[in-house]
């Protein structure tokens, strides 16, 4: 998409982070924005932000992993707005887990915030899109987690390989239909996502605190000092926006050093186990 003044993005996890840096950048642009997000304090200092910048943008509560609530802060986005032109399904959590203590809870809660939110606003907003045909894109926000297992057995980086391979099947079948598809894979960002717990629902069960010295603990360490260390969620944004204008598929932040090595060793295992099994076809 090149023309983007005057359409209308709207954006899960709005209201912090990665999804906040969005807003910025397509109010920057001259966008209409619609910040979606389950934290109604943080949500309402946001959508202040942007509105005292001078852009026109909408604040709505909205809980990924319910598709009603998605699509009711959908219905809200067409009546401030009209039809809406780029999704941000960039909503997420942390979660943990490592083997020690698989929680089936843990694993639901971010299964349903990480993969199904993102297929909620698919599902809610692809329609719309096909019909207004005005064009429009979606952007799905994923991981370097995603592509290599540099952070073990965790159910963060079960949803983001799953939202890298979903973003790539619907560019398949949307590119051509005049319809983007952008899959965000940033190493670690300055965000809150290491204190995910707070908002997480009750249906949910409570978080447990992880054992500083389990394979939890040390993820979740990891993650709270990447979050600490990591880009400026305005840099991911910036990226963001010159990939919808390009149509490109994949948005990386950190494709260099131990990251691409990490992802370069796990294609190369793949291929040498695939070379195997092809000499050793017919024996």
């Amino acid at each position: 998409m090149q023309q983007l003044a005057g359409r209308t993005a709207f954006i899960t996890g709005g209201a912090s982070g990665i999804g906040l840096a969005l807003g910025r950048a397509f109010g920057d642009v001259g966008m209409k924005i619609v910040l979606a997000d389950i934290e109604p304090g943080a949500l309402s200092t946001a959508v202040g932000a942007l509105r005292e910048t001078g852009a026109a943008v909408l604040g709505v509560a909205c809980d990924v992993a319910d598709p009603d609530s998605v699509e009711r802060a959908a219905e809200a986005a067409f009546a401030a707005f009209g039809h809406v032109h780029i999704v941000c399904n960039n909503a997420g959590v942390g979660g943990g887990s490592g083997i020690d203590a698989i929680s089936a809870d843990t694993w639901r809660w971010v299964v349903d915030v990480n993969l199904m939110g993102v297929v909620h606003g698919i599902r809610t907003f692809l329609p719309h899109i096909r019909a207004h045909g005005e064009g429009g894109h979606f952007v799905n926000t994923a991981s370097m987690a995603g592509l290599n297992s540099g952070l073990g057995f965790s159910p963060y980086s079960a949803t983001k390989f799953a939202v890298v391979n979903i973003s790539e099947g619907l560019a398949t079948q949307l590119t051509p239909l005049g319809i983007g598809v952008s899959v965000v894979c940033p190493g670690f960002v300055r965000t809150r996502i290491s204190e995910s717990r707070r908002n997480r629902q009750e249906r949910y069960g409570r978080a447990a605190i992880a054992d500083p010295a389990s394979a939890a603990g040390r993820l979740a360490a990891e993650l709270a000092a990447g979050s600490q260390a990591g880009i400026d969620p305005a840099e991911v944004a910036a990226r963001t926006l010159a990939a919808i204008r390009a149509g490109d598929l994949y948005v990386f932040t950190h494709a260099d050093g131990n990251w691409r090595e990490e992802v370069a060793t796990r294609f190369e295992t793949i291929l040498a186990a695939m070379d195997r099994a092809t000499a050793n076809h017919g024996r």
